[in-house]
C-alpha cells in the first residue's frame, strides 16, 4: 500500500483538514479494507481537541467503520475480498491475558490498542476511519450482514456495543423495567436495544421535545428529569438504569428510581467528575453504581447479528467529509438525530 487520503487534526486548536497518511500492505494475519462509511463519536471530538490529554498529532479519528475487504494476508481465514465488514473501537490486544481469553479484549491487562491514537509496538500510533483505507488484524474485524444498511450500521460499532454490553452483562431480559438517561447517540441505541430485548423502557430526559421520539424508538414512558414530581413518581420502580449522559450531573435522583438490588451503569465519560452521590440511596436499597466500556469482539458480533435479526440500526444524518468541523460544532449543541455518519466517497 501507499499514502491514502484522510482528514486529520494537526493540533488541539486546529480544524480537521485533508491530508495523506501511510497504510501498509496487509501482513499474513491482516485484512485491508476500503472504508465506505464512518460514524462520528463524541470521543472523536474529545481526542482531536485533546480534551482528555495524550492526543498524538496528526490525529485521524474514527472508530465506527464499515467498508469492503480488498485484500487479505495469507493466514486470514474468516474474510475474503468483496466482503462487507466493520471495525470498532480497538484493533489489537495482547490476546493472551485472562480478559482476552474471556473475550473481553476491551479490558486487556496490558491495554487494548485503540483504532486511533493507539500506540503501536516499535513506535508510532494508529490512524482511524476518517480515511479511505485501513489495515486491521483479522481478530478485530467484524462481519456486517447484508440485512443491515451499511451507513446506519456504522454507529453500531461504538454506540451500539457500548449500550449492548451492559444490557447483556447485567442480564436484562423480557419484562425487566429499564431506564435510559439521555436520548443522544448512545441513548437512542439503548432504548432500541432494551425494547427489542422485551424490556419496559423509561426514558429520562431534560428535553420535553424528545418525548415523541423516545416513544417512537421504543420507550413506553418518558420522564422529564427536571420535574421533581415526575422523578418522585418513579422512585423504587426500575431494575436497571443505563446512564448515557457525558456531562456532570446529580446521580442521586436516578439512583432513587432503582428498586431493591437495582443497578445504574455509567457509559458516558464527562470532562469533569459527577457530583459525588450520597450513600443513602445506595445503602438503603442495596443499589449499585457501576461503569462499562464498549464490549469484546465476540460480544460485538453478537450485537451486530441481533441488530440484523431485529432490524435495528442507528438513526443517522449523512455528511460529507468536508463537513466534519461543522458537525463537531453541531454535536456539541446536541444538534443531530442521532449520529453523524461520513460518506467516505466524498473524501476524494
Amino acid at each position: 500500500m501507499s499514502d491514502v487520503a484522510a482528514y486529520a487534526a494537526q493540533s488541539a486548536d486546529a480544524d480537521l483538514a485533508k491530508t495523506h497518511i501511510h497504510r501498509h500492505a496487509p501482513a499474513a494475519n491482516e485484512v485491508a479494507i476500503d472504508i465506505e462509511f464512518c460514524g462520528v463519536c463524541h470521543s472523536d471530538l474529545h481526542t482531536a481537541r485533546d480534551d482528555w490529554g495524550g492526543t498524538k498529532y496528526p490525529c485521524v479519528p474514527g472508530h465506527e467503520i464499515v467498508g469492503r475487504v480488498v485484500a487479505v494476508g495469507e493466514r486470514v481465514s474468516k474474510f475474503q475480498p468483496g466482503q462487507r465488514v466493520g471495525v470498532g473501537c480497538m484493533v489489537d490486544s495482547c490476546q493472551s491475558c485472562s480478559s482476552c481469553d474471556a473475550g473481553l479484549e476491551q479490558y486487556c491487562e496490558t491495554g487494548m490498542t485503540g483504532t486511533y491514537n493507539g500506540s503501536l509496538p516499535g513506535g508510532g500510533y494508529t490512524f482511524g476511519g476518517y480515511s479511505k483505507h485501513i489495515v486491521v488484524r483479522e481478530e478485530f474485524v467484524l462481519s456486517i450482514s447484508d440485512k443491515l444498511d451499511p451507513a446506519a450500521a456504522a454507529p453500531l460499532l461504538c454506540a451500539g456495543i457500548t449500550t449492548w454490553s451492559p444490557l447483556r452483562h447485567w442480564g436484562v431480559k423480557a419484562g425487566d423495567k429499564v431506564g435510559v438517561v439521555g436520548l443522544g447517540g448512545l441513548g437512542h441505541m439503548a432504548v432500541k436495544l432494551a425494547a427489542a430485548m422485551g424490556a419496559e423502557v423509561t426514558l429520562f430526559t431534560t428535553s420535553p421535545g424528545k418525548a415523541e421520539d423516545a416513544r417512537t424508538l421504543g420507550a413506553s414512558r418518558v420522564v422529564i428529569s427536571k420535574d421533581r414530581e415526575q422523578m418522585k413518581a418513579v422512585r423504587g420502580e426500575l431494575d436497571f438504569i443505563l446512564n448515557t449522559v457525558a456531562a456532570p450531573h446529580k446521580l442521586d435522583p436516578y439512583l432513587m428510581a432503582l428498586s431493591l438490588d437495582g443497578v445504574m451503569v455509567m457509559v458516558g465519560l464527562p470532562d469533569e467528575a459527577h457530583p459525588a452521590p450520597g450513600m443513602g440511596p445506595l445503602i438503603m436499597k442495596r443499589r449499585s453504581l457501576a461503569g462499562s466500556l464498549i464490549g469484546g469482539i465476540r460480544e460485538t458480533q453478537e450485537m451486530l447479528d441481533f441488530c440484523a435479526e431485529h432490524g435495528i440500526h442507528s438513526d443517522i444524518e449523512m455528511i460529507r467529509m468536508d463537513e466534519i468541523n461543522t458537525a463537531y460544532e453541531r454535536m456539541l449543541k446536541s444538534d443531530v438525530k442521532y449520529r453523524f455518519v461520513i460518506d467516505l466517497a466524498t473524501l476524494g
